[in-house]
């Protein structure tokens, strides 16, 4: 079993939902926790990180795709904990999450969308989630701002959404309380212990060394960019996401009273409404490396896309364009648990899930510190596995960090 007897016993590497919520769940075990995050004046790459931009969609239903079902069953999972843990999370931190379960709607435009909506009804009844077809007319007997032109959707009553800069404001307060220190800097380095004496540790930015027991490496896209002593982790590469934050005018009705996802002509598009007028639209998916930029090409298929859907949403103010960058595995399926370096785990590569499985990821990353082990219903996801096939949670001649790099 770990131990952590050191002054930094667990340095956790990252400040995202990953980051945040293992912190939380170890500094409530009683473990010492260190997080290491640059401070955002002084290095701004962070503000793109993913945990600040998404919609926060808690949407296992109605983003369910053929060939991910055990991530699907793992996201659901994490859905049915989100109520309880949002109880949890605002009486520790002291402040709201701006949780709304309202469920989703997924919308189709045209007939062709309409049947990629049929097949994934058909994957959902399989997966045993809860989703209801409904005609065009039934769609907008519930969000009468849809245009004419919707052939049909399905409601997941079961989908909801949370306000993920909320939700990392409160999971760093609950940290804080819980007693997770905070170091403003950027890790570096992980250093190996070793027969000489040299112990596991993290090297920073400013030349400073936090000495640890354990490691978390929850950087995000980033995670892969920190020197590591042998090659343990896999490619995360980064996906940008463009997305629109919008508010509808005081005195008017909301645009839309629930998230509402939709296929245009194949393209995905959502809509998730705030308690405060806020309506978050996107988002683009594109594979452009460490690229942050906004484009009047990204946000112009967002807003194109958002017409078709809800012609409404042009008459609404525009009060923030985003740019983030989902980490994504090579598999899309996020990497959990211990490395081949003693000590040294991951809780990254989480791809368009992260603000879903901030739960289930701490409570995965809670057994980890604690007991040195994925629990069974995670081993798939372990950050050693190999690529494919079988449970993945057993031991491989050939793991996934030995393949990719």
């Amino acid at each position: 079993m770990p131990t952590n007897s050191g002054e930094h016993g667990v340095v956790v590497v990252g400040g995202g939902l990953a980051g945040r919520v293992t912190a939380w769940r170890a500094a409530g075990l009683g473990l010492p926790v260190t997080v290491v995050e640059p401070d955002p004046l002084t290095d701004p790459g962070g503000a793109r990180a993913a945990s600040t931009v998404a919609a926060g969609m808690l949407t296992p239903a109605t983003e369910a795709m053929f060939g991910e079902e055990p991530l699907m069953e793992f996201a659901m999972r994490s859905a049915g904990m989100f109520a309880d843990f949002v109880t949890e999370l605002e009486r520790a931190a002291g402040r709201p999450v701006g949780y709304r379960a309202t469920g989703t709607l997924l919308v189709a435009y045209d007939r062709d969308d309409l049947a990629l909506l049929t097949d994934l009804h058909a994957l959902q009844q399989r997966l045993g989630v809860a989703a209801e077809r409904l005609t065009g007319r039934e769609c907008r007997r519930l969000e009468p701002m849809l245009a004419p032109s919707v052939r049909g959707g399905v409601l997941a009553p079961d989908d909801h959404s949370v306000d993920p800069r909320l939700l990392l404001r409160a999971l760093a307060e609950a940290g804080s309380r819980a007693g997770a220190a905070e170091v403003a800097a950027r890790a570096e380095e992980v250093l190996r212990p070793g027969p000489d004496g040299a112990r596991l540790g993290v090297r920073l930015s400013d030349g400073r060394t936090l000495p640890a027991d354990q490691v978390v490496l929850a950087a995000g896209c980033w995670s892969d960019r920190i020197a590591v002593p042998e090659p343990v982790v896999p490619p995360v590469r980064p996906v940008k996401g463009q997305l629109l934050r919008m508010r509808v005018p005081d005195g008017e009705p909301p645009l839309v009273h629930r998230t509402v996802r939709g296929l245009v002509r194949g393209f995905p598009v959502y809509f998730v409404p705030r308690a405060d007028g806020e309506v978050v639209v996107g988002a683009t998916q594109e594979e452009l490396g460490y690229d942050t930029s906004l484009t009047a090409g990204g946000l112009w298929q967002v807003l194109r896309d958002a017409r078709e859907l809800v012609p409404g949403v042009t008459e609404l103010e525009v009060t923030e364009a985003c740019v983030g960058l989902r980490p994504g595995s090579p598999d899309n399926e996020p990497l959990l648990g211990p490395t081949r370096v003693p000590g040294l785990h991951l809780a990254t590569g989480h791809f368009r899930h992260g603000v879903l499985l901030t739960p289930v990821t701490g409570e995965v990353m809670a057994q980890v510190l604690t007991a040195g082990t994925l629990p069974d219903h995670a081993r798939r996801f372990a950050a050693d596995r190999a690529p494919g096939g079988g449970d993945r949670g057993d031991s491989h001649s050939t793991t996934l960090e030995e393949q990719w790099n």
